[in-house]
């Protein structure tokens, strides 16, 4: 099989926009690109870098981004629920006021990122680095994997 050009995989992803379900974008550059509103529910892009994309709005419900690059991109209200984000790059990415609720963030590296006002309600952090992540407003109810004194933890944060 040929490997497909950045444009090809554009392509895919517009073709696909009303179902996108089960495609396998792995691996694949869309670092920069302007990806706004789409619904990429279910699609496999691990290992994808999307370092700076803009996916404001984006609906990546189940999507695997396992060891994605998402350095600076913004998520910002994007929908993530129950995505997984395994040992994923967020760092400086701006994810306010996203739904990441039952997403797996475990490993992921989440320094410097906003997550002002993101739902993180039962979301997987387990070993995740927040370090100067902004979790202002943030709902981490039922949230696994943070520090036993969350309060004095986020102090030290702000």
């Amino acid at each position: 099989m040929a490997d497909l050009s950045r444009s090809d995989v554009i392509k895919i992803i517009a073709l696909q926009s009303d179902s996108p379900k089960g495609v396998i974008l792995r691996g694949v550059d869309l670092s920069e690109l302007d990806l706004r509103g789409l619904s990429l529910v279910e699609v496999n892009l691990t290992l994808a870098n999307l370092s700076s994309a803009n996916l404001t709005q984006v609906d990546l419900s189940k999507a695997n981004l396992a060891l994605a690059n998402l350095s600076y991109a913004d998520l910002s209200e994007a929908v993530l629920r129950g995505a997984s984000l395994k040992e994923a790059n967020l760092v400086g990415a701006d994810l306010r006021s996203a739904d990441l609720s039952d997403a797996d963030l475990s490993k992921a590296d989440l320094r410097g990122a906003n997550l002002r006002g993101a739902d993180l309600r039962r979301a997987n952090l387990w070993h995740a680095d927040l370090t100067e992540a902004n979790l202002i407003y943030a709902n981490l109810e039922g949230a696994k994997g943070l520090p036993l004194n969350l309060e004095e933890w986020l102090k030290d944060k702000t």
